[in-house]
């Protein structure tokens, strides 16, 4: 599958942000601040997760008919307000 760069540079920065996970435990943070940088990744992979949906699902379409990548976009947004 042919990504985007968007998706790319938000994977790269859930990386950086599981690294700083890993070195609050090391440094024994507080639970606290380890949930609230576990949220902020769950909340990253599930964007991720929706951006590389709709862009296979954008990419399937047009492939097998000439469709407008934003009317195709517009509709997705529409379902799962993105």
């Amino acid at each position: 599958m042919k990504c985007d760069k968007t998706i790319m540079n938000r994977i790269k920065r859930i990386q950086g942000q599981l690294q700083g996970i890993l070195n609050m435990m090391e440094e024994e943070k507080s639970c606290k601040d380890l949930t609230i940088q576990l949220k902020a990744v769950k909340s990253g992979v599930e964007k991720v997760l929706s951006l590389v949906t709709t862009n296979n699902l954008i990419q399937q379409i047009e492939k097998k008919h000439q469709v407008k990548i934003e009317d195709i976009d517009e509709a997705i947004n529409l379902v799962i307000n993105v």
